[in-house]
């Protein structure tokens, strides 16, 4: 895990693999909103403990949607310190066991659609921690507005604090390049729309940014990626509002999926999958980078024993 930081006054990043978790709030009344994927919850309550003190405890768990990415410590964390589990209404059949999120879709193609492939549909009974989000306000933090922002999922929210612009996005955009393998390597910084893989209702998903644009944030925090800031980070904002760009293929391109109380009321069949054939070279792929990491780390570790050689000589 990276070294977590401020993103804004009162606001931490706890960056974890693959998504953040975000700190909102101060030593007497905070909240976490996102929990990372499963075995992230040691990582969480250290990061916590460093910035807002030993055994400090939150108001609430907030999540911006159920995906394993960003609901897959929450049981563990809300049993370690007592706290309640909140998501919005339309989030709930899929983080209390009564539905499966829609499969992925790889077939919509790019870097991380390839990787997906490994990625089985799990699904969390989040109960009985599990509470529904009241009136689309945090009680306990009262300055911070939620946004319903579906389309990567159905009850997706986003949080809004107009008096800085700050904007926890979830996954209603990302500020990484999923679907380029260097981008998404390096973490460069880029306003991009929601995973591809995992949004089933792109109507709703272009919606969703443009009613965030429209908020003309100063902070852009997502799910995925480092913060943004400033008239760059908005442009690009605007930007990804004005061209969003749907995928050419895919099983919800032109059908998405459709939900109720219960959770998944419809599914669009399968597509072809003109990219299956290459599943083999996304293996390669990522066994390539995993390689070259380790064998990175093994020449650091050489040099750094000849330099206590030398030393020591």
């Amino acid at each position: 895990m990276s070294k977590s930081g401020f993103v804004a006054q009162d606001v931490v990043r706890i960056p974890i693999g693959i998504a953040n978790a975000y700190i909102i709030g101060y030593t007497r009344e905070w909240i976490l909103v996102d929990t990372g994927t499963p075995g992230s919850a040691e990582a969480i309550v250290k990061a916590t403990a460093e910035h807002m003190g030993a055994g400090s405890i939150p108001k609430a768990i907030v999540l911006t949607h159920g995906h394993f990415d960003h609901a897959g410590s929450a049981r563990e964390l809300a049993a370690h310190w007592g706290a309640k589990i909140y998501a919005h209404r339309r989030e709930k059949p899929f983080v209390s066991g009564s539905s499966k999120y829609p499969p992925a879709d790889p077939t919509v193609g790019g870097f991380m659609a390839q990787v997906i492939r490994f990625v089985s549909n799990v699904s969390f009974d989040l109960q009985p921690w599990l509470r529904e989000l009241p009136d689309l306000q945090l009680p306990w933090l009262h300055e911070w507005q939620l946004i319903e922002t579906p389309g990567h999922t159905a009850g997706h929210i986003s949080l809004f604090r107009k008096s800085d612009g700050v904007l926890l996005a979830g996954d209603a955009f990302t500020t990484i390049d999923q679907d380029n393998m260097f981008s998404a390597i390096s973490q460069a910084r880029q306003v991009s729309r929601p995973p591809a893989y995992y949004t089933p209702n792109w109507d709703q998903a272009r919606s969703s940014v443009k009613k965030l644009a429209e908020l003309n944030p100063r902070v852009l925090a997502a799910g995925h990626g480092n913060p943004m800031s400033g008239d760059e980070a908005l442009q690009q904002l605007h930007e990804l509002a004005r061209h969003f760009p749907v995928p050419e293929h895919g099983r919800y391109t032109d059908q998405p999926a459709q939900f109720d109380e219960n959770g998944i009321a419809y599914l669009p069949p399968p597509v072809s999958d003109p990219v299956k054939r290459n599943t083999l070279l996304a293996v390669a792929g990522v066994s390539a980078i995993g390689l070259a990491v380790w064998m990175n780390r093994r020449e650091r570790s050489k040099v750094d024993e000849s330099s206590h050689l030398d030393r020591a000589a």
